[in-house]
Order: structure tokens, then sequence, then C-alpha cells
């Protein structure tokens, strides 16, 4: 009973040091990076129309912050459960009360605590290039303009319409979702593999077969001259690896597509859901390990 109350302080000490230690390997650089393709492309684009300029720099973003928290989940993960039997780290936390659920459950607790403040610092980022860009773009209008009020006001609508949206908010929170799935698979993987290289390796393979999911399911449905043994590959395929194109709304957001909050949750669930059973079965694998 005592154990089962002290399993979240546990699980949380776990998570608390593996984020100290992810941050230590100065992972944030990808923040730095990030930052500088942002607003080099926002003084690169200033020569377009802020139509065009906004709609590409939404686009070049919001795909900067989709790679970047994809590379760290797996990145960030892949390491872990190596590093620890390298260092012998994990014998000495295995050798207390700490069930080995709970030592894989704080390890993707540090990696989602990374990933959330990456997210919030992209993001803010993002939105503050905007912001930046929205208020010279009105300021440029105003000075040159020579219609009537009405038209002024008509003209600076469209510069705030075609700038900051409530949606991109859901579309950066997807990110993160499929950013919390790819470190979810990352750890089932790093259960069986031989070194942190080859679980990056899978995971990456992983990250362009989940990207692909469309056109093969799109392959499977087509039925012409297709062979039985064929369709049941593809579907294994299908439901192994997640369609991670679902979690990218980043061409909707740009040609100015409103997110149904149905979609959005459907998503979030369906990222979870992934993620719980990826865990699971990380959980079984580790379990069943010999150290």
């Amino acid at each position: 009973m005592n154990a089962a109350l002290h399993a979240p302080a546990r699980i949380v000490a776990i998570g608390r040091n593996t984020f100290t230690e992810l941050v230590r390997q100065k992972v944030f650089y990808f923040l730095l990076l990030f930052g500088l393709i942002v607003i080099g492309n926002s003084a690169f684009l200033a020569k377009f129309s802020f139509q065009e300029e906004f709609q590409m720099l939404k686009d070049v973003a919001l795909g900067a912050i989709s790679v970047f928290l994809s590379l760290l989940a797996i990145l960030a993960t892949a390491n872990l459960l190596p590093r620890d039997l390298e260092d012998r780290t994990i014998f000495t936390i295995l050798s207390k009360p700490v069930p080995r659920y709970e030592y894989l459950l704080g390890k993707l607790l540090g990696v989602m605590i990374l990933l959330t403040l990456s997210t919030l610092v992209m993001g803010a980022l993002f939105l503050l290039v905007l912001i930046i860009r929205e208020q010279s773009a009105l300021a440029e209008t105003m000075k040159g303009f020579q219609g009537s009020p009405q038209d002024l006001k008509v003209a600076l609508g469209e510069i705030k319409k075609a700038s900051l949206s409530w949606d991109l908010l859901p579309a950066i929170a997807l990110l993160l979702v499929k950013s919390v799935l790819l470190a979810s698979l990352t750890l089932l993987i790093s259960t069986f593999a031989t070194s942190g290289i080859f679980a990056i390796l899978v995971a990456a393979c992983t990250y362009f077969i989940g990207h692909l999911q469309v056109t093969a399911r799109e392959y499977w449905m087509s039925g012409i001259g297709i062979h039985w043994w064929t369709r049941i590959f593809t579907a294994v395929i299908a439901l192994i690896f997640p369609d991670l194109q679902a979690f990218n709304l980043t061409d909707d957001i740009v040609a100015g597509t409103v997110i149904p909050m149905g979609l959005f949750w459907q998503t979030v669930a369906l990222g979870g859901v992934y993620a719980s059973v990826y865990y699971a079965v990380a959980c079984f694998l580790f379990q069943n390990r010999e150290l």
C-alpha cells in the first residue's frame, strides 16, 4: 500500500532527473537553430506581399516545428536506456523498490517535459515573429494608403486575417502529440535495441513509414492488380505503424481552413492510444529483459 502511494513521487523524481540529463546534453540547441530559421525566413520574405509572406512564414515555421520536435523526440529517447545500461545507473535505480514500468514511465515523463517546453518556446517565438510582421505590415499599409477610410479598414482587416489565427494553436498542439507518440515508440524500440544508434535508425524508418501511410492506404484500397497477400501485408503495416500525416494540419492552416474541434480531439485521442499501446508493449518487453 505504501509502495503504491509513493509511486507518483518516484515517477516524478525519475522524470525530473531525466529532464535534467537531457538539458545537460545541450538539446536546446535545436531551439536556437529553429529561431534562426524563423527569424531569417521572416527577413527574407519581407519583399513579398503580406498575404504571400504570412502564408510562407506559417508554412516554414510549422514545418520546422514538426521536424525539430520529431528529431528531438527520437534523439532524446533513443539513448536513455543504453546510456543507463552503460553507466550502470539503471542497476542502482532498479535495486531500490522501483518497478520497471515506473522506471520507463519516469523516463518518458522526462522526455515529455522536454518536448512540452520546446513546443512552448518554439510556438511563442513563431507567434512573436507573426505579431512583429503584422504590426510592420499594418504600419506600412496605413502610411502609404491613399483610398477611403472604409477601404483602409478593409485592408487592415485582411492583414490581421492573414497573419494570426487561433487555429495555429491546435495545429502546434497536435505536433506535440505526434512527438510524444514518437517518443513512446522510440522508448519501445530501445527496450530491445542493442545500441542507441540502432534505436535511432529504426525510429527514423518508422517516422518515414508513418508519413507514407496515406499512400499505402490508397494503394491497399485501390484493388487494381494487387494480390491478397500484398493487401494483408499493407494492412498489417498500416495497423502497426501510426499515420503520422494525420497530425500534420499545416497545409490546412496555411490554406485558411478552420480545424473542427471534433477532429482535433479525435486526433489527440488517436495519439494517446498509440502512445499508451507503445508504452504498454515497452513495459512487457522490458519486464522480460535480462539486465
